[in-house]
């Protein structure tokens, strides 16, 4: 998906285990609509997303077929096709996508990443991010300590908000939304991207 507003500023959205579903196309519609082009690859060969209910089974075809590594490839990729089109390149990700936009801070030249409820950043907290980073999280997650992961990332100046509510919270097409949760955490993204 890749919508062209004619801006100097695009935003590559790096979708949930899910691909690119209906949360997915929301996200990239609200992002357009602040009049920025969006791009969201997707990182799977299959056509259709995978159901809410198919959680298990879309966490399991996304580390057995993808993978963290090669999904930040990809994005790195697709960032170095669109960088030059652009004076500004941010990449926001959801879930999974959230820990590949954190994978892909490292690159030189991104102006900014956005992560929501990037559980696994746990497993690549030694990242020093060379561009500014606001990561977003639910008050509560079931394989981790929120607070203790919070807690290691401030003690590297990286921006991070806590919300009311659980992981997902910003998917309205789920039972987990927070629609204040969402609200802030849009206004704070938003605000962020103003700034860098």
């Amino acid at each position: 998906m890749y919508i062209q507003n004619r801006s100097n500023a695009l935003i590559i959205v790096v979708h949930e285990i899910y691909g690119i579903n209906q949360h997915m196309n929301y996200i990239c519609r609200t992002l357009s609509e602040k009049d920025f082009d969006v791009i969201c690859p997707s990182l799977y060969e299959r056509e259709t997303s995978f159901e809410y209910i198919q959680e298990e089974v879309a966490y399991q075809h996304f580390m057995e077929n993808v993978g963290f590594t090669n999904a930040s490839k990809k994005i790195k990729c697709v960032f170095s096709d669109m960088k030059d089109r652009y004076e500004k390149v941010y990449i926001v990700g959801f879930s999974v996508g959230a820990t590949i936009a954190w994978l892909c801070s490292e690159e030189n030249d991104v102006d900014g990443i956005v992560g929501f409820y990037g559980s696994r950043i746990r497993s690549y907290i030694e990242i020093e991010p060379l561009c500014p980073s606001l990561l977003f999280f639910p008050e509560i997650e079931k394989s981790f300590i929120v607070n203790e992961l919070i807690q290691r990332l401030e003690e590297k100046n990286i921006k991070v908000h806590k919300f009311n509510g659980h992981h997902g919270f910003s998917d309205p097409f789920s039972h987990k939304y927070h629609e204040k949760s969402a609200q802030k955490a849009f206004n704070k993204m938003f605000d962020f991207f103003q700034k860098n």
